[in-house]
């Protein structure tokens, strides 16, 4: 089951990208209308050339993400804290599926196309969650889970940010065909405003890290450090690719350091004890896993005479 839960977010993460890819090689319309590649084929065609493989391509990904979570789903049916998740990613594959034709039926309206990957970064959190719950409990400490509101305060900043860098790209030069309408914003004016959101997303990451060393919580100082240097990174990305006009290679590395940083965010929010499983009347832990009580595991008594 955590294998499975492990492939279902790196396969959710890495069609961002391939989609990413789609649109960067000009490939948007490669298959001109949805759910067919053509008027009369499902799949593409020779004049369709390079730009049809590859969108086709990134729509077979799909029924690859499809079966992958399909199988997590079937392995987590028996466990009550893992089915609801597992379902809402297999449902929310096929939905983001009907969204991606929406986006080649709109001739790939920016707004529609921002919409796209925004569902992508929710169906990432609830595979990320999923992966989470199959993990062993990681050690915390009720001063830590005091921060969790801290932590709630970067998913915040965080989800502002990816909002914003969409709107960005939607006034930028790639948009995934020549002919594919933009949203007529003025870039500069955009760009600037998503990197005040990145600066106040940065505040609270470091501040996250302070406090996290104030309470001595191991973990929660480790995911503050992980996101700090996910977080630096993606920030030299955005500053290079703006200054040395946009290169594909660098949007492309952009586009998947914005789904690392989310899932290190959502990892300060795990290590303050979020979704722990909270100790049921009586004194057991509810969830799936079997518990072993402190009688349980004492030792028998033997009286000597």
């Amino acid at each position: 089951m955590r294998r499975l839960a492990l492939a279902n977010l790196v396969g959710n993460i890495v069609i961002v990208v391939t989609g990413g890819a789609v649109r960067l090689s000009g490939s948007g319309l490669g298959c001109p209308t949805w759910p067919r590649c053509t008027e009369d084929s499902y799949v593409t065609t020779r004049e369709m050339g390079v730009h049809g493989v590859i969108e086709f391509g990134n729509r077979l990904l799909t029924f690859v993400l499809v079966m992958i979570a399909g199988a997590a789903l079937l392995a987590a049916w028996r466990h009550a804290r893992l089915r609801p998740l597992a379902l809402a990613v297999v449902l929310g594959i096929p939905g983001q599926g009907v969204v991606g034709g929406i986006t080649v039926l709109s001739d790939l309206n920016p707004y529609v196309v921002g919409l796209h990957f925004l569902l992508s970064i929710a169906i990432i959190g609830g595979s990320y969650a999923l992966w989470q719950r199959t993990l062993p409990a990681a050690p915390g400490s009720a001063i830590a889970a005091r921060l969790r509101p801290l932590t709630w305060a970067v998913v915040a900043a965080s989800a502002l940010a990816l909002a914003v860098g969409v709107v960005v790209t939607g006034s930028g030069p790639h948009a995934g065909d020549e002919l594919a309408h933009r949203t007529g914003l003025d870039p500069a004016m955009i760009s600037q405003l998503h990197v005040d959101t990145v600066f106040l997303l940065l505040g609270l990451a470091v501040a996250v890290w302070f406090a996290g060393r104030a309470v001595a919580s191991p973990l929660l100082t480790r995911r503050a450090a992980i996101l700090l240097g996910v977080l630096l990174g993606q920030g030299a990305i955005g500053f290079v690719q703006y200054f040395t006009g946009l290169p594909e290679v660098l949007v492309g590395a952009h586009l998947l350091g914005a789904c690392l940083l989310w899932t290190a965010v959502l990892g300060t929010v795990w290590a303050t004890g979020f979704d722990a499983e909270q100790p049921a009347e009586g004194g057991a832990v509810t969830g799936s896993a079997p518990t072993v009580t402190s009688a349980d595991s004492a030792p028998p008594l033997v009286t000597v005479r």
